[in-house]
């Protein structure tokens, strides 16, 4: 597909090249409404060259610049230079890129033979899967599809929480209080019982934590009866988690969580301390971080035990031996941004330079109108019960305004379940928020419902004008405001794709495709398609399905579902 801007520099490069082409780039913007074009070349740079005001050298460029075939005006406003894109041209490039590369419009090959990994979700077993988890999922989820569409070999990384103090907290419990039959009958629940039990009794009786130190240290020393009951609390506790991934349609590569490290610890343990970075203090083994800002990592207690630093250390190193990735990304809250500062820095002293290719992106806490999310103390919304319920909600709606639909509970999944996804993946993801019941079941608005309706009202209008791929397209036709309108947004749909990429924030994707379906239903509402001569109606069908194809396209990088009908 041609890239306009980049025939924007072209132009100007040709007549003045006293800069080069990566600064022309840089200083090209895009104008704030349309009557000032579609790119503006600020002549500021350009005054001590000259020896000119930034007007009268904009002035002088633009007599001498030709448009030529891409673009129908050039002209100067103040010192400015500004860029009319040929309106014929724009739809046919457009138009025929969509036509040809279909649901890949908008991908490209630059991460051919590069692998990138993206940890995500990483739930604690036997704890409740919260609407505190759906951030990390449905993020690292986009993050996961977006790498892919760009061409890397991506692989999905699920680093389960099935290790640590908690599993000494969790089988001390279930010695005193446990019930197999119960648990095995609704796991979650139980468990978090358990759970919230054991925490509320050490609060009045300490020695309640010796004994989940004491179990824990026995797992580590492969227990047969530990090892036994933490495999069979993993076991049930994934089951369970599945039926969520399953209802978003998430798959994994890879449920090696921490227990998966522990054995490779001590390697690497050893070889902290060969590089000298080890030391000791008050009886537990650090690394002193305060030379980079940071307090010291522990790295073992005073019992020898592990922690999570330890073995995410462990982790990062056995990723780079095992799938020698070109970026090692971490979906993981903003709560623990210290922490992977922390052993990210530790490797890079341990002389690995692919510290730097570990990213962290984090994202901003959910909390409930009543308070923070406290597993310790059983203040959770299961996640499946959110899911559930907006699954439940939709089809009332469904039954209400169009019982006759087909196939109606798959469309209420997929409307009730993408609602929630779009609402999380709508604005940026550092922002903190509260859950809302009420925001997020509602359809109002710039929403998921919004824009699916949008790609079942295109596909209508498709089935109705027999669209086929093969007709013959008279491009010129197209040349409304609320058509061109409409092709500029779909022309830039890659760059939002790529600009995500970048910044590991695929609400660049999601707020875009939004403004591609108010443009398409202003479209809609303003020109004609299916009443008007044949020939224009063929090329108004043409931008229809342009519109559908990138929709579709969208939602799919943010792992929703787009129905034809609803």
């Amino acid at each position: 597909m041609i890239d306009f801007k980049r025939e924007v520099v072209n132009c100007i490069y040709e007549i003045e090249n006293s800069l080069s082409k990566e600064e022309i780039e840089d200083l090209i913007e895009i104008p704030p409404n349309n009557d000032m074009g579609d790119y503006a070349f600020a002549c500021f740079r350009l005054a001590k060259t000259f020896r000119k005001t930034p007007n009268l050298i904009a002035e002088e460029l633009s007599d001498k610049i030709e448009g030529g075939e891409y673009f129908e005006k050039v002209q100067n406003v103040g010192p400015y230079i500004n860029f009319f894109i040929n309106k014929n041209k724009l739809a046919q490039v457009v138009l025929k890129a969509i036509e040809t590369k279909q649901d890949k419009f908008g991908s490209t090959d630059v991460g051919k033979g590069r692998k990138v990994l993206v940890e995500f979700s990483s739930p604690n077993i036997a704890k409740p899967f919260h609407i505190g988890h759906i951030r990390t999922t449905v993020i690292g989820n986009s993050l996961y599809k977006i790498f892919q569409f760009q061409g890397f070999d991506t692989v999905a990384l699920n680093h389960l929480g099935d290790y640590g103090t908690q599993f000494g907290m969790l089988i001390a419990a279930y010695k005193k209080w446990g019930d197999k039959k119960a648990i095995e009958a609704s796991p979650i629940n139980e468990l978090l019982k358990l759970y919230v039990k054991f925490n509320a009794e050490a609060e009045e009786d300490e020695s309640l934590r010796d004994e989940a130190r004491y179990w824990f240290k026995e797992l580590e020393g492969k227990n047969p009866e530990a090892v036994e009951l933490w495999q069979w609390i993993r076991d049930i506790s994934l089951k369970e988690f599945n039926k969520v991934y399953d209802m978003l349609n998430i798959k994994f590569d890879s449920y090696n969580g921490e227990s998966f490290y522990s054995d490779k610890m001590p390697k690497v343990i050893e070889e902290m301390e060969d590089k000298g970075l080890l030391q000791e203090s008050e009886g537990a083994t650090i690394v002193d971080l305060e030379p980079y800002g940071m307090p010291p990592a522990l790295i073992k207690k005073k019992d020898g035990s592990t922690l999570y630093i330890t073995r995410d250390i462990a982790a990062a190193m056995y990723r780079k031996e095992h799938y020698d990735f070109y970026k090692n990304i971490y979906v993981v809250a903003s709560q623990q941004n210290l922490h992977f500062k922390q052993w990210i820095k530790i490797i890079e002293l341990m002389g690995y330079d692919w510290a730097n290719d570990c990213i962290h992106v984090p994202f901003g806490m959910v909390s409930l109108e009543e308070g923070t999310l406290s597993t310790r103390k059983g203040r959770v919304v299961f996640l499946e019960d959110v899911l559930n319920k907006a699954v439940e909600s939709t089809l009332k709606i469904i039954e209400e305004r169009n019982s006759d639909l087909e196939n109606k509970e798959e469309v209420a999944k997929q409307i009730g379940i993408g609602a929630v996804i779009f609402q999380e993946l709508f604005n940026s993801r550092i922002k903190d928020y509260v859950f809302s019941w009420d925001r997020t079941l509602s359809f109002e608005g710039e929403t998921g419902p919004y824009v699916q309706y949008t790609h079942a009202r295109a596909n209508s209008l498709l089935e109705k004008g027999k669209f086929k791929l093969t007709d013959e397209i008279d491009y010129t036709l197209l040349k409304e405001d609320d058509e061109i309108n409409l092709i500029k947004l779909l022309y830039n749909f890659p760059n939002a794709v790529l600009d995500a990429m970048e910044k590991y924030e695929p609400s660049f994707i999601t707020r875009h495709i939004v403004e591609i379906a108010k443009a398409f239903n202003k479209f809609y509402n303003a020109c004609p398609i299916l009443s008007v001569d044949k020939d224009l109606m063929k090329a108004r069908l043409m931008l229809v399905y342009g519109t559908k194809t990138v929709v579709k396209t969208g939602l799919s990088l943010l792992g929703i579902e787009a129905p034809n009908k609803m």
